[in-house]
């Protein structure tokens, strides 16, 4: 059965069509590709030829337009719930990192006074808006897990989880170089200072990979905004 080139067509047609995590993706054409050949080797055995069983396999299976809009809801929702949980743990470690290390950071008492009225306002925003971040994650997740079925369609949050980051990290990054800039004076060792490299290189490995997993967010959504955009070209 391993010939089956009606099958392997439609399963591969799919799979082109398809946007998402490699391995769960695999795993569903590996399902659909299973079911197509149990259905074939079905009418087969109640009296069809091998290339008419495929051919009405694959018609019952349906249309590849009609059937990836519920493969690929199944794809973003996992790269949702990735990034969700990416988000709910490293951003709030990343808070915690640094606010640990100012602690013991060596401040010199004049640089406290210093700083700019601005400065520990928008030291504590910052803090606040990678807390909210972190908390959005966590409530993405939750949506897109255990209360999935009250979401309807996963692609749409998946897609705003994906920007929320695309735009959270850049206003993060420029409100924290304004602040190393206002700082610059005081933090004239930070540049020697080991725990201060070690948190530096952390908090930047998990900046890329947030930003990897966003955008593997809008990858894995784009099938659906070109449907809306354009549901004719799908569904013809």
């Amino acid at each position: 059965m391993a010939g089956s080139s009606r099958i392997d067509d439609h399963v591969a047609a799919l799979g082109h069509r398809l946007r998402g995590p490699r391995r769960l993706k695999r795993d569903l054409l590996a399902e659909a590709r299973d079911s197509l050949v149990d259905a074939a080797e079905a009418l087969e055995a109640g009296g069809l030829d091998r290339d008419e069983a495929e051919r009405v396999a694959v018609a019952e299976f349906g249309e590849v337009a009609e059937i990836v809009p519920g493969y690929q809801a199944e794809l973003a929702a996992c790269q949702g719930r990735r990034t969700a949980a990416l988000l709910f743990v490293s951003v709030p470690a990343t808070t915690l990192m640094w606010s640990e290390l100012w602690h013991f950071y060596p401040w010199s008492p004049a640089s406290l006074t210093e700083a700019p009225s601005w400065f520990l306002p928008l030291a504590r925003l910052i803090d606040w808006l990678q807390i909210l971040t972190g908390i959005a994650g966590a409530l993405a997740l939750l949506a897109l897990g255990r209360f999935s079925r009250r979401v309807g369609d996963p692609c749409r949050l998946t897609r705003r989880l994906g920007i929320l980051v695309l735009v959270q990290i850049p206003v993060i990054g420029l409100a924290t170089s304004v602040l190393s800039l206002a700082a610059s004076p005081s933090l004239a060792t930070f540049e020697d200072y080991l725990p201060g490299q070690v948190v530096s290189l952390i908090s930047t490995l998990l900046c890329v990979w947030q930003l990897s997993s966003a955008l593997r967010c809008l990858y894995a959504t784009s099938y659906a905004r070109e449907r809306l955009a354009a549901p004719e070209r799908v569904t013809a």
